[in-house]
């Protein structure tokens, strides 16, 4: 993880939320505004990525304005499982144009990426493609999968993400039919038994997704947990456009 001056969770954490936001300049990629920025407090400074919910494109099946949310929610997803695949993330409401999410920046090789992978480092996918089938993933494309320079495998993009219809696309179908492992099932089974009670898991998840898309998040991980076996791709549209 390239964090510059500091290598923390709990103080990038606190930085993201509280840190000084300067705009370093605009993401070419990408169909909504997309920044990368600084932030900068009295322990450092960071490089971050500022996605604000006003730059977002109108979608016709994702409500307007909730990407940024989605962006958090999978990054507490990730973390609440113990797996450590999304930056950290969080959502600031005095961002430079208006709220939206900020996530750590991750300084990796651009051309490395699922379909520059070896055979071995795609061996490493089985938390990614179990990740993507709970938070629901519709845009898991080849180039959201990154190899930062510690070999840590880390994953972006998620604001298409936890609609109460079932939605996956992804490029990454290696394991269908396989079973999933016992360790990661151990890990989804402690995240299911923190969506029943009032904890903070179940409170911040259910401010940002809708009441029936946290229903159906926990429906998905009872259905994975009654049936372990990774899905096969089905019919209508299973891979996301562009694939990179």
């Amino acid at each position: 993880m390239n964090i510059f001056e500091i290598d923390n969770l709990e103080a990038i954490t606190h930085l993201l939320n509280t840190g000084e936001i300067g705009v370093v300049a605009q993401v070419a990629w990408g169909s909504n505004f997309t920044f990368l920025v600084q932030i900068e407090g009295d322990h450092g400074k960071i490089p971050a990525i500022y996605k604000p919910a006003r730059g977002e494109q109108p979608l016709w099946d994702f409500p307007h304005g909730s990407l940024a949310d989605r962006e958090v929610a999978a990054y507490l997803v990730s973390q609440v499982l113990g797996w450590e695949l999304v930056p950290p993330t969080v959502l600031r409401e005095d961002a430079p144009a208006g709220p939206g999410s900020l996530q750590l920046y991750i300084d990796v090789d651009p051309n490395r990426h699922y379909f520059t992978f070896s055979q071995e480092e795609k061996g490493r996918l089985h938390s990614t493609v179990l990740f993507d089938i709970i938070i629901n993933n519709a845009d898991r494309k080849s180039g959201h999968i990154l190899l930062g320079e510690d070999d840590h495998l880390w994953l972006i993009d998620h604001g298409l993400c936890f609609h109460d219809e079932e939605k996956l696309r992804t490029v990454i179908w290696d394991f269908a039919g396989e079973s999933i492992p016992d360790k990661l099932l151990e890990h989804v089974d402690l995240l299911r038994d923190q969506l029943d009670s009032e904890n903070d898991v179940h409170d911040d998840l259910s401010l940002l997704l809708s009441r029936s898309e946290f229903i159906n998040f926990r429906e998905r991980i009872d259905r994975i947990l009654r049936s372990p076996v990774f899905p096969s791709p089905g019919v209508g549209r299973p891979y996301p456009w562009p694939l990179v």
